[in-house]
């Protein structure tokens, strides 16, 4: 089963990000959410999933730090990591990009993008 895990401390960016991948939760694709970095590297472990949408701004561990323990263990590192934050610099994309994020998504983001980039990833479509 291919899964998308949600990190961000916003519970509205949250609900907005499970309401618009709906149309993948309901062709299968489970889709689960923390409101922390500590919470969601526990569930990163445990649960593995395809895609994880990570904010950079988060309690207890930023997404930075989140990214660098993902992409520095051998047995994570395929997972692909959406940085979708509030900083838009380039220097923060840039941050990213060295600690291994696969994609960078600035908010506000459109609806579209994150469609796009979850069909592509998992080579499943929203329709």
């Amino acid at each position: 089963m291919q899964k998308i895990l949600i990190v961000d401390d916003d519970p509205l960016i949250r609900l907005l990000l499970e309401e618009i991948l709906t149309d993948f939760n309901a062709k299968g694709i489970q889709i689960s959410t923390a409101d922390n970095g500590l919470t969601a590297l526990e569930l990163i472990k445990r649960e593995e999933p395809d895609i994880i949408f990570l904010d950079v701004m988060l309690p207890q561990m930023d997404g930075f730090e989140v990214c660098s323990i993902i992409k520095n263990d051998l047995s994570l590192k395929h997972l692909y990591i959406i940085m979708l934050t509030a900083k838009g610099q380039e220097i923060d994309k840039k941050k990213a990009h060295e600690y291994g994020a696969d994609y960078y998504i600035t908010k506000p983001f459109t609806i579209q993008d994150v469609i796009r980039k979850v069909s592509e990833v998992l080579g499943a479509s929203s329709q």
